[in-house]
């Protein structure tokens, strides 16, 4: 029999239902409080490993018996910066340059030091705003302060405003902290950033694998069909949609790039229903373009192999030919 919610409980539910709305968010509660670590059936995937507690423990003591745990451990924080430039026709002058310091499955709570070795590596790097693309706590159930304190201390070494989106580790309570902190976070919403009378959109909606919460049509309500716009989501498995939606481009990431890689990077398991191209990294489809990044922090067991966390800086740039001298 449910439980009636007590004082707290109810306060917080109905800060959320005038935030997302009523039926938004009794769906995204309704999963949550089903789930509780289910690994088999609903989402997008038929198989969720993230769930799965006995795998994660089977792939530890996995390598730990092959003497490599520790060295995938390390592997964890060895963060490599990468640039992304997306060139996008319709970009107005005014943004050509912007950078996006995109980070992604961010896990903080794998490990007590992970928040301040990733948030003295971000220190010293140069971008104009951040996107956070969801999968802030290390499981997919249970308590979330552990996450919310170490994402406060990353936040707090990031120097520009912030957007975010939640992922599939990611409960709904967990938003007003999130808000709190200084992330808008873009719960199937659109938000215009302004420059010399010009706009650039920023669209983001909700988990699109496991609570399959995402709302393109809402996100992109406000959207004016001639304008730029990016999309935020955690996964990739709406290329298809966002790209016939008229996005310009689309970043997420929740792959993890495969996070354990034979040699040359070839990911043994990618937790997406989308092709492999999507998967990792710059792709495209039709107009659009997209970036699935390889993941700042580690899910499933803390440790990564062939395949080293990431720090992502998008550069816009507007590839319209120059005008012609007379």
């Amino acid at each position: 029999m449910t439980q009636p919610p007590n004082a707290t409980e109810a306060t917080l539910e109905h800060q959320l239902a005038r935030r997302v709305g009523r039926l938004h968010l009794a769906q995204r509660l309704g999963i949550e409080d089903e789930h509780r670590e289910k690994v088999v059936g609903r989402g997008r995937t038929w198989f969720h490993l993230e769930n799965w507690t006995t795998g994660s423990a089977l792939i530890r003591n996995t390598l730990r018996l092959s003497g490599l745990y520790r060295r995938g451990q390390r592997n964890v924080m060895d963060f490599e910066v990468r640039h992304n430039t997306l060139a996008l026709p319709r970009l107005p002058a005014a943004f050509d340059g912007l950078t996006l310091l995109h980070l992604s499955d961010l896990h903080v709570d794998v490990h007590p030091g992970f928040p301040a070795a990733l948030a003295s590596r971000l220190r010293g790097l140069d971008y104009d705003l951040c996107v956070l693309t969801g999968d802030y706590r290390f499981l997919t159930h249970g308590p979330f302060e552990a996450a919310l304190d170490g994402l406060r201390q990353v936040c707090e070494a990031i120097h520009a405003p912030l957007y975010g989106v939640l992922g599939n580790h990611d409960s709904i309570r967990m938003l007003p902290a999130l808000e709190a902190m200084g992330i808008q976070m873009l719960m199937n919403e659109a938000t215009a950033l302004r420059r010399d009378g010009t706009e650039l959109w920023l669209a983001g909606i909700d988990d699109p694998h496991y609570y399959r919460a995402d709302n393109l049509e809402k996100a992109s309500d406000d959207i004016p069909l001639e304008a730029t716009s990016l999309l935020l989501a955690h996964s990739p498995e709406i290329y298809r949609n966002a790209a016939h939606a008229g996005f310009d481009a689309m970043l997420c990431g929740h792959t993890h790039g495969g996070q354990i890689c034979l040699p040359g990077g070839r990911p043994l398991y990618c937790n997406a229903a989308a092709p492999h191209r999507v998967c990792r990294g710059r792709w495209r489809h039709h107009g659009m373009q997209g970036y699935t990044s390889r993941g700042t922090g580690s899910s499933v067991v803390d440790a990564r192999f062939n395949c080293r966390p990431e720090i992502t800086l998008h550069r816009l740039q507007s590839n319209r030919p120059a005008a012609r001298s007379l």
